[in-house]
C-alpha cells in the first residue's frame, strides 16, 4: 500500500507498527524536513527511488502528498497480553467506521497517554492511509487491538482489575467525579449507533461530560474521546 505526505511517511518510519519498503521523493523538491526523512530511510536500508512530480501526482491518491510518497505494510496489530503496564489506561471505540474519525481519535489517545486502543476487528487496509494522514501519524505509534469479541475483552481486562467506564449519560457520574487513577478503561461509542447494549452490561460506571446549556445531542466522538482522555492524563499528574 501507498502512503502520502511527509508526517505520514516519518511516522511509519519512526513507528512500529509497519515495515516501510521504499520511498519515492520528488526530484526537484528540496527542504530540510525531507532530506531528514530521506537520510532516516538510508539509516534504515529502504530504497528511496526520485521522480518527476507528475509520476509522483499518478501514483498517489490526493494531492496533498507534498512529493513524497512511501510503499508500506499493513499495520502489525497487537493483543491484549502485549502489555502488562502498571497503571494501563486503555480505550474502547465501537461504532466509528469513518477513517478520518478514526483518526482524530487515535491521534487524540496517543497524545493523551494511551496504553492500547480495541476496536472490533475488521479489515481496515483500504483506509489505514487515511487514518494516519487524519492522525498526524499518531496511528503508527499507538498501540492497537483488533479484538474478535470486544465484550471478551472487556472481561478479560476486568479480571485483571481494570475498571471500566463508559461514555454514557444513563445512570452516570460527572466524568471528572470517577477515579481515573486507577487501571482503567474508557469506552466510546459513535454518535449514530452509540455503544452495544451487551457491552454496556459489562461496564463498571457510566460517565458524562456536562454541558453549560441544554443542547441534548452527543459530542462526536473525537471531542468526547478528547475530553475524557485528558481527565485521565490530568488526575494522573496531580
Amino acid at each position: 500500500m501507498i502512503i502520502e505526505g511527509n508526517v505520514s511517511v516519518k511516522a511509519a518510519l519512526l513507528g512500529h507498527q509497519r515495515e516501510v519498503l521504499k520511498l519515492y521523493a520528488d526530484k526537484d523538491k528540496h527542504d530540510r524536513d525531507l532530506a531528514f526523512i530521506i537520510h532516516m530511510a538510508m539509516d534504515r536500508n529502504v530504497p528511496v527511488e526520485y521522480l518527476a512530480r507528475e509520476e509522483i501526482d499518478a501514483m498517489a491518491s490526493g494531492r496533498t502528498h507534498g512529493g513524497l510518497l512511501a510503499e508500506v505494510t499493513p499495520a502489525k496489530w497487537q493483543c491484549l497480553e502485549d502489555f502488562r503496564e502498571e497503571l494501563p489506561f486503555y480505550a474502547l471505540v465501537e461504532g466509528v467506521e469513518d477513517p478520518f474519525n478514526l483518526g482524530y481519535v487515535m491521534r487524540t489517545l496517543y497524545s493523551a497517554g494511551c496504553t492500547a486502543l480495541l476496536l472490533r476487528k475488521r479489515d481496515w487496509q483500504k483506509a489505514e492511509s487515511t487514518i494516519i494522514k487524519a492522525s498526524a501519524g499518531a496511528s503508527e505509534y499507538l498501540n492497537v487491538v483488533l479484538c474478535e469479541d470486544l465484550i471478551e475483552a472487556v472481561k478479560t481486562l476486568k479480571k485483571e482489575g481494570v475498571v471500566c467506564y463508559a461514555a454514557m449519560r444513563r445512570d452516570a457520574v460527572v466524568y471528572h467525579e470517577a477515579d481515573m487513577t486507577k487501571p482503567l478503561l474508557i469506552a466510546i461509542g459513535g454518535e449514530m449507533r452509540g455503544l452495544s447494549a451487551k457491552l454496556l452490561k459489562e461496564i463498571d460506571q457510566n460517565i458524562y461530560i456536562p454541558y453549560a446549556n441544554d443542547f441534548r445531542n452527543a459530542l462526536n466522538a473525537a471531542a468526547a474521546t478528547a475530553v475524557l482522555a485528558f481527565e485521565v492524563q490530568r488526575q494522573r499528574s496531580l
